[in-house]
């Protein structure tokens, strides 16, 4: 193999893999929403789970991408092992698609792909046409890469010593599998190394094999690719929870399991007939194609895009009804520990920004959960005296300040990616609100301070005043409870209770100041008592004032998406001085 050769190989893979990535992201953002409702109603029936798997990796064009996101989705808690089985073995269909689009061999109109691409990409003033220009531009510089590798190998098939290495050791299925782990797992995309044997089949090189050997030649290739694609998950997997490690196991057992029983039943076949009917069967379906000699040839690359479908297919039907109990052995071998489940957030969801927000979503209801329960708490612990509860505020405002910081580091690194007007809108809206939760976990603190000094200094509030305090903390428990129901269905109806609530606080907080200072001239109330009371009252004020600012951001997204008018939003907001 000429220097010259190896150049242009390099160059033609560069190409495929650039313009598969590029075809990859642009579906993938156009499809986002899509695909995390896919995902969404994903159920632990394994057929809906490989459907899904099949569906999403046509999409993301890799099924390396899917199972790195399964992976991810299973260390950040959004994915049962059962499920992540069943989309596994989806994945494994879905990704011979782009193989099967390899062998329509469109090569000679790439170039009007890449010049149709390119016009809607650069001049498209609309983002979602521009969305549409990169996955054609995408197809088309892939069919270009193809064409590239497929030209530089063109002269292997006038070797005779290729001819004879191909002929003499190809056959052999263990190098074969070798070969195809190897490559697969130096390139990290089986989807590569198969376009990369099709290029090879288009050159012209299995032309002078005869019968079923160019057939027999690459299954064994392909087979080897489904075992080196495990590699990308395997590396995934590292520093991840133990489900995720399983997730990746289970697909290094889904291709092992299959690369075994298939290459045992070709074995006993090859030994024991003239005849491998498989093989026969595979070139029967693929057809033939007219050469650039304008002889009538074999169609290889078809026939490589056939079998690796078949393969997997197959694989999934024989391991559909066992895949259950490796996941529960599994299960038994490598149980988790138990631990409360911390920020589950996850690189790998980038992949997919759509759900990578989604998640984002989720846990920023957590910390909303957490806020509210903290502020009960220590709204409890002063009002009972009860110094223990303020050491679980303590350890819960160190939980609630790690979910804040990770969720604004994520959500940074997440707004880098590519995502729709209304996601980057909404991971606004998350950058402001989770720092307004945070603000509700530090005035639970400063509450939980008031309840420690408070108790050290026995110091007692008067009957009314301490009845007056219980009402306003009533009061703005029930706007957390609707703000932590709000955030998850997102109401209207309850933005606006919100903020009526809020004013109600606001004003209960004036009286009560007002009630107190009366108090404080007339010596019925402890002067110590009375900053401790003053202080207590401010910090609940701002707890609304933040539950407030949560309503507006709310009511922002609906006007932003046209559910309201601005004059709806202006009369029924005001500025929050928190």
């Amino acid at each position: 193999m000429t220097l010259e050769m190896l150049i242009g190989l390099f160059g033609g893979l560069g190409l495929f893999v650039f313009g598969m990535h590029m075809m990859s992201d642009g579906l993938k953002t156009l499809a986002g929403t899509k695909m995390k409702k896919l995902l969404e109603v994903l159920t632990n029936n394994k057929l809906k789970a490989i459907l899904v798997g099949t569906v999403v990796t046509m999409i993301v064009q890799s099924s390396s991408t899917t199972t790195v996101m399964v992976v991810g989705f299973v260390n950040a808690a959004l994915m049962t092992l059962t499920q992540a089985a069943g989309v596994i073995l989806g994945a494994n269909i879905g990704t011979t698609v782009t193989a099967q689009l390899i062998a329509f061999n469109v090569t000679e109109i790439a170039p009007v792909f890449i010049g149709f691409g390119a016009l809607i990409t650069l001049f498209s003033t609309k983002k979602k046409n521009r969305e549409l220009g990169s996955i054609v531009l995408g197809f088309g510089i892939l069919f270009f890469g193809i064409a590239a590798m497929s030209t530089a190998m063109e002269p292997l098939r006038e070797s005779e010593d290729f001819i004879y290495l191909l002929s003499t050791y190809g056959k052999n299925p263990l190098l074969g599998v070798l070969i195809g782990t190897l490559i697969t797992g130096i390139i990290q995309s089986s989807s590569a190394s198969i376009g990369l044997l099709q290029a090879l089949a288009l050159s012209g090189v299995f032309v002078s094999i005869g019968g079923t050997g160019a057939i027999q030649i690459c299954i064994p290739i392909l087979i080897g690719t489904n075992i080196g694609t495990c590699v990308t998950a395997l590396l995934s997997c590292i520093g991840t929870s133990t489900a995720a490690k399983k997730a990746a196991f289970i697909h290094l057992f889904v291709n092992i399991f299959g690369a075994i029983w298939v290459m045992v039943l070709f074995a006993i076949m090859d030994s024991t007939l003239a005849v491998n009917p498989v093989y026969e069967f595979i070139i029967g379906i693929s057809g033939s194609l007219i050469n650039g000699d304008g002889d009538m040839v074999p169609n290889v690359a078809r026939q490589i895009a056939m079998a690796h479908t078949l393969f997997n297919v197959a694989n999934t039907i024989v391991l559909f009804p066992i895949i259950g109990y490796f996941v529960s052995f599994l299960d038994r071998a490598y149980p988790e520990k138990e631990e409360e489940r911390g920020l589950q957030l996850d690189d790998r969801l980038f992949n997919n920004p759509s759900v990578a927000l989604g998640q984002v979503v989720r846990e920023t209801n957590r910390l909303a959960e957490m806020s509210f329960k903290n502020f009960r708490v220590a709204c409890e612990s002063i009002m009972d005296g009860n110094e223990k509860l303020v050491e679980e505020v303590v350890k819960r405002e160190e939980r609630i300040d790690e979910f804040q910081q990770g969720i604004v580091e994520y959500s940074v690194k997440l707004s880098n990616e590519n995502m729709s007007e209304e996601e980057n809108d909404r991971l606004a809206f998350i950058l402001k609100g989770s720092h307004d939760l945070e603000r509700i976990g530090d005035h639970a603190m400063n509450i939980g301070e008031l309840a420690e000094v408070r108790a050290t200094n026995k110091i007692i509030f008067s009957d009314l005043a301490n009845q007056e305090v219980l009402d306003l903390i009533s009061l703005t428990n029930n706007t957390l409870r609707d703000m932590v129901e709000l955030m998850e269905t997102e109401d209207i109806a309850l933005c606006y209770k919100i903020l009526d609530e809020e004013e109600e606080i606001d004003e209960m907080t004036e009286n009560l100041k007002d009630d107190h200072i009366r108090r404080l001239n007339e010596g019925v109330c402890n002067p110590y008592a009375g900053v401790i009371f003053l202080d207590l009252l401010t910090n609940i004020e701002r707890v609304g004032d933040h539950a407030s600012n949560i309503a507006q951001g709310i009511l922002g997204l609906k006007l932003h998406k046209g559910l309201i008018t601005q004059s709806q939003f202006n009369n029924e907001t005001k500025d929050q001085d928190a």
